[in-house]
């Protein structure tokens, strides 16, 4: 029998801004996890113009998560936009997703977004259930928003100030 106080928890991983060197492993991951993945010129891309809500989660030396976030102004609104997130699999179901997008809305929130959008297929259940979790709600669907033909809805989370 299992007791509470035998259980030895994960430690925290240190969540810290990206920088060009974590590239090889963030593209690691990705093709680890999706079906079509962003290629190494995509990413380089986002740090250079969102290099503040950028961030990797390392464990033990080694990156195994990551989020690209990016900021939106309409001329009315600032939002925040989760582009991407991912996580090793052999780091997942550890609460380090959940910390990357905390920390990616905080930096958000930081910089004046007052919600955070992102697109999820309609076929990641996963995904979707894990946002709603941490407050996303959906708002609408795109039409073969993937490469694929495949539809995403929008999902978004208001921030309370």
């Amino acid at each position: 029998m299992i007791r509470p106080h035998d259980l030895v928890p994960y430690p925290l991983p240190q969540i810290r801004r990206a920088i060009p060197s974590d590239l090889a492993s963030i593209v690691a991951i990705e093709k680890d996890s999706f079906i079509d993945p962003w290629e190494i010129t995509v990413f380089l891309e986002a740090l250079t113009y969102y290099p503040t809500t950028y961030f990797v989660a390392v464990c033990d030396g080694q990156v195994e998560g990551f989020i690209v976030g990016a900021l939106e102004d309409t001329g009315e609104s600032i939002y925040g936009h989760i582009c991407n997130l991912g996580v090793s699999p052999m780091y997942r179901k550890r609460g380090i997703g959940k910390l990357l997008v905390r920390r990616a809305e905080h930096q958000f929130a930081l910089e004046l977004a007052t919600a955070v959008q992102l697109e999820v297929r309609i076929s990641n259940i996963t995904a979707q259930s894990f946002y709603k979790r941490l407050g996303y709600r959906h708002v609408f669907g795109i039409d073969q928003y993937y490469a694929n033909g495949e539809d995403a809805f929008v999902m978004m989370k208001w921030f309370r100030f």
